[in-house]
């Protein structure tokens, strides 16, 4: 062994930290800017973390979160307790983050993840359509990562508004149960429900424009935990208590 150790001397103190996990840490006194995500390990049973926008520093994460509003409110309202009173969050599309923040914080700024609004839109246009309304939609959607200024949002906006108004209203009432049509109505709602909180970072330059970060985050993660995947359910919480306490980037 590369430690000097026999292997049951390892399997020893590696059982003996995992009965004995850290308590939880929160970083949050001077975050301003955060990033909220989660991630699946297990069918359904995954985590959720919140990520300091700025230094990219691990705030607090949890194994056994359902990104449902029971598990979502009280993750956040720890965070509240803890003293977490942010300025903007960024997150992905789950409403149910959405109504929890404005619930908690009624004045934060709600910046909505631009990667995924992108990533999902051009998979609901597809790679390569063959109607004119998908062929200009998925355009649109290729220029929500290239906004910089004021002046291109309100071009983009104007982009949108030109499209519904000659594709979005016949899209709204077709009946026809297609796939393609089916997603692009889905394209269209999702990106008219997220236009309002597309665009904080051009008004402030620290809140991040996407979930990356935490994304990022959640591969190293996963990345290590491979190497675990024999744990009992009570040794692979303790495993997570561990290296979110170890590991905050």
């Amino acid at each position: 062994m590369l430690s000097g150790h026999s292997r049951a001397t390892v399997q020893r103190i590696l059982h003996y930290w995992l009965e004995h996990p850290p308590r939880s840490r929160v970083h949050c006194s001077q975050c301003q800017y955060v990033v909220f995500d989660g991630t699946f390990l297990h069918r359904r049973s995954g985590m959720y973390a919140a990520l300091d926008g700025k230094t990219h520093h691990l705030i607090y994460g949890a194994y056994g979160v359902n990104e449902g509003p029971r598990d979502l409110l009280s993750f956040c309202q720890g965070l509240k307790q803890q003293g977490l009173n942010p300025k903007s969050a960024t997150i992905d599309g789950n409403p149910h983050v959405f109504r929890t923040l404005l619930l908690l914080w009624p004045a934060i700024i709600v910046q909505r993840c631009l990667v995924h609004v992108q990533r999902q839109g051009l998979s609901w246009c597809r790679q390569h359509p063959k109607r004119a309304d998908a062929r200009q939609l998925r355009r649109i959607f290729l220029m929500v990562l290239q906004i910089r200024s004021q002046q291109q949002r309100r071009q983009f906006e104007r982009t949108f508004r030109r499209w519904d108004n000659r594709y979005g209203s016949q899209l709204a009432q077709f009946k026809e149960r297609a796939w393609v049509s089916n997603d692009l109505q889905r394209a269209r709602s999702m990106l008219m429900n997220a236009l309002p909180f597309m665009f904080g970072y051009l008004d402030d330059s620290n809140i991040p424009r996407s979930t990356n970060a935490l994304e990022g985050y959640f591969s190293r993660l996963k990345l290590r935990y491979r190497q675990h995947r024999g744990l009992s359910k009570r040794h692979r919480l303790n495993y997570f208590r561990w290296y979110f306490y170890l590991c905050p980037r």
